[in-house]
């Protein structure tokens, strides 16, 4: 890596987890920061200097970064208010040379390095990456009617998808479309980057681009851009009464597809992860499901207090009293992602997994029935349950996310970040998953996917909870009132 920071005329190197769209779940084999790392998790980048190589993740990766990381790489672990580009910035000198691979950084990002010497790359020296992105496409809705003041450039896969009603169901754990667009009265659909880039270097006008989604190399091509937040985010985070109803017949085959999957685990012995992975994914094709909308974590004992673990062993096999967590999800006609998490206890459980499985309930519930419409606030209540709840166990994720054409989406959002103190609007759709974990121990998360309709949170998901699992005496007389909206298996 010294060698190649000298042959780059740079004295340290960003290596990005993203791809030229800048996408969160690219695959791992366009995935720079997983070449030089070891790492699998979906976020965290990494910077080389001259003498080390840090990685940075969240707290939903402390462990497994631990685990995956080559020797050598030194895991820097982000706490709870930790920003990456901050604690990146504390290991290089502003008058030295931080080399930036442009596809793969938003403009918006690179300018917060303003004040720092930056070169700009314009290809990956860790992992040269050239993919076509021309693939099927299907349309699930019509397209939506949207007509800005100005000609604008749109480089956000799910708004493109958003817009156009398309979906693209040939990637793992997808159904954007792999397109750009501009609209200028109609609607340009960009399938190849080349054509994309010599539109942007040819055109003279004014456009309206978003900094936070467009990569700095295509910025640089625009002789004219004007810097305007997406509307199109706050317009797809509130879902249609169409979409609504395609939700509710989505999770209803995901709720069909785990429960299968429960029933292979009740009834099978010395099953693995993987042999659950398997299991699961022909379950779901079983149910129509076009693909799935993100790896799927099949974890048993200590592996479920990875709260982002993907290995799914063929070697850890599932034993009576073993607890397994399975957080998956997947798309079917509508190209829209369900997402779901359930725990569930091969014979008799533990009397502390039925202690930290009730813990988590209990969160839950007191998070569904608040009567709250800000994330922000949501989070602190299972905070206020969950933090020092049961000792040597923690809760170190946000409570939830939105969800959408991507598994993730925000607004809306619910954790302590800025975002999460806008409202949660009727038609927004988000997860609640609260979860405790002791890495020497286990986790449990109970997820379901929720949406907000005058005024109330609902539940797509309807598959219930593990009545094995629970210390009922744990529960107040109001959260077993609350507990009868869902069925106990």
């Amino acid at each position: 890596m010294r060698e190649l920071l000298k042959e780059l005329k740079i004295d340290y190197l960003l290596v990005n987890s993203t791809n030229e769209f800048l996408v969160e779940y690219s695959e791992l084999s366009e995935n720079a920061r997983y070449t030089l790392t070891g790492f699998s998790g979906s976020t965290g980048d990494a910077l080389v200097t001259p003498d080390k190589i840090y990685l940075f993740v969240d707290g939903r990766y402390h462990t497994q970064a631990e685990k995956e990381a080559k020797k050598g790489v030194e895991v820097v672990k982000l706490q709870l208010g930790q920003k990456q580009d901050e604690e990146i910035k504390k290991l290089i000198n502003p008058r030295k040379t931080l080399g930036i691979v442009a596809k793969k950084i938003s403009q918006a990002r690179l300018e917060s390095f303003n004040g720092y010497k930056i070169k700009l790359l314009d290809y990956d020296p860790i992992n040269n990456h050239t993919e076509s992105h021309l693939a099927p496409i299907v349309e699930a809705f019509s397209p939506k009617e949207y007509k800005p003041e100005k000609t604008t450039f749109i480089s956000n896969l799910e708004e493109v998808a958003y817009l156009t009603g398309y979906r693209d169901f040939s990637k793992d754990y997808s159904s954007k479309i792999w397109a750009k667009m501009v609209i200028n009265g109609d609607l340009i659909l960009f399938t190849d980057n080349k054509a994309c880039e010599e539109y942007l270097s040819n055109f003279t006008g004014e456009l309206i681009v978003d900094k936070n989604s467009i990569n700095a190399y295509d910025y640089s091509l625009i002789k004219n851009p004007i810097h305007k937040p997406s509307e199109i985010k706050a317009l797809k985070s509130i879902k249609s009464e169409e979409e609504i109803e395609a939700y509710k017949q989505a999770f209803d085959a995901t709720d069909k597809a785990l429960m299968a999957v429960r029933d292979y685990i009740e009834s099978e012995d010395n099953i693995s992860e993987a042999d659950i992975e398997c299991r699961l994914r022909y379950e779901f094709k079983k149910q129509g499901a076009k693909n799935l909308s993100f790896k799927p974590i099949i974890a048993i004992n200590e592996n479920s207090a990875l709260a982002h673990y993907s290995k799914n062993s063929k070697d850890v096999k599932l034993q009576d009293g073993d607890l397994v967590l399975i957080d998956c999800g997947a798309y079917f006609e509508s190209g829209l992602a369900t997402d779901i998490t359930r725990v569930f206890a091969k014979g008799e459980p533990l009397n502390l997994h039925k202690k930290v499985y009730t813990m988590v309930l209990k969160a839950f519930l007191n998070c569904f029935n608040s009567n709250l419409s800000v994330g922000y606030d949501i989070d602190k209540i299972a905070h206020q349950i969950l933090d020092e709840s049961v000792e040597g166990f923690n809760f170190s994720h946000g409570l939830g996310h939105g969800i959408g054409i991507n598994v993730h989406e925000a607004p809306p959002a619910l954790n302590q970040s800025e975002v999460a103190k806008t409202k949660i609007k009727d038609g927004m759709c988000f997860t609640i998953e609260p979860g405790l974990y002791n890495s020497e121990f286990f986790g449990v998360r109970l997820e379901n996917s929720c949406y907000m309709k005058d005024g109330k949170i609902h539940s797509f998901v309807k598959m219930g909870y593990e009545d094995k699992l629970i210390k009922y005496e744990m529960l107040t007389e109001q959260e077993k009132e609350w507990l009868k909206e869902f069925k106990i298996l």
